[in-house]
């Protein structure tokens, strides 16, 4: 879980995190304060005392000193990771953790080793917010569907739930969000199978505090066209 000035959600989305019930698997949930400036931080150290349950499951918190974005803080976090599947988890609550489970079933069957969770597809609720943004995913999903030959509906997904041995060949590079680009190159060149499931979407506006923008739109296009074609 990437957290960057989130106090408002973060003890919130711990908790949801650490309720969601899957059974007979254990998890662990890694958070890595991304250089938060606001009261994050101490919002993470309470979190210890929330009563919470773990039954043998456990939370590490991590903290980096300054902010270097989601694809470095997910860096530092899979250095971290003890279990057999890894799932990045947003801070903000724009994806729902009891669909979880969702992602994780298709692996347990043994069919996949990549799960996306796909805002595009199913029957699930949407909140409704930015024609432009979905021009542009839209726009980001073909191009890289076009490059590395898989059909997803949305590459630009930030869940994305993988297995530990996929974790171990990725050598992620990206420091923001071209993290999700260069992720699926990398699992498409290594032969992953790929699933997809479709889930919520409770998004954010910026007065909520979203935080990608358009330039990270331009960054991503770079990102899908270096990852697989110039390298």
């Amino acid at each position: 879980m990437p957290v960057y000035n989130e106090e408002k959600f973060i003890v919130q989305a711990v908790r949801k995190v650490m309720k969601v019930n899957f059974g007979n698997v254990k998890k662990e949930l890694i958070v890595i304060n991304d250089g938060s400036t606001d009261g994050t931080g101490k919002e993470l150290k309470n979190s210890r005392n929330l009563g919470i349950k773990t039954k043998g499951n456990s939370i590490k918190i991590i903290t980096l000193r300054k902010n270097q974005g989601k694809g470095a803080a997910i860096r530092r976090g899979l250095r971290e990771i003890t279990g057999e599947v890894v799932v990045i988890q947003d801070a903000d609550l724009e994806y729902d953790p009891r669909e979880l489970p969702i992602l994780l079933k298709p692996i347990l069957d043994g069919d996949a080793d990549v799960v996306y969770g796909s805002r595009f597809m199913g029957n699930r609720p949407h909140r409704v917010l930015f024609f432009w943004h979905m021009v542009a995913n839209n726009l980001l999903t073909t191009l890289s569907n076009m490059c590395t030959n898989i059909n997803l509906t949305d590459m630009e997904t930030g869940y994305k739930m993988f297995t530990v041995e996929v974790a171990k060949k990725l050598d992620l590079q990206e420091n923001r969000f071209g993290l999700e680009p260069e992720f699926t190159a990398k699992v498409a060149q290594m032969g992953a199978r790929v699933y997809e499931v479709g889930i919520s979407y409770h998004g954010r506006n910026y007065e909520q505090g979203k935080k990608i923008g358009w330039k990270d739109g331009i960054w991503a296009l770079w990102c899908i066209l270096k990852y697989n074609l110039l390298s």
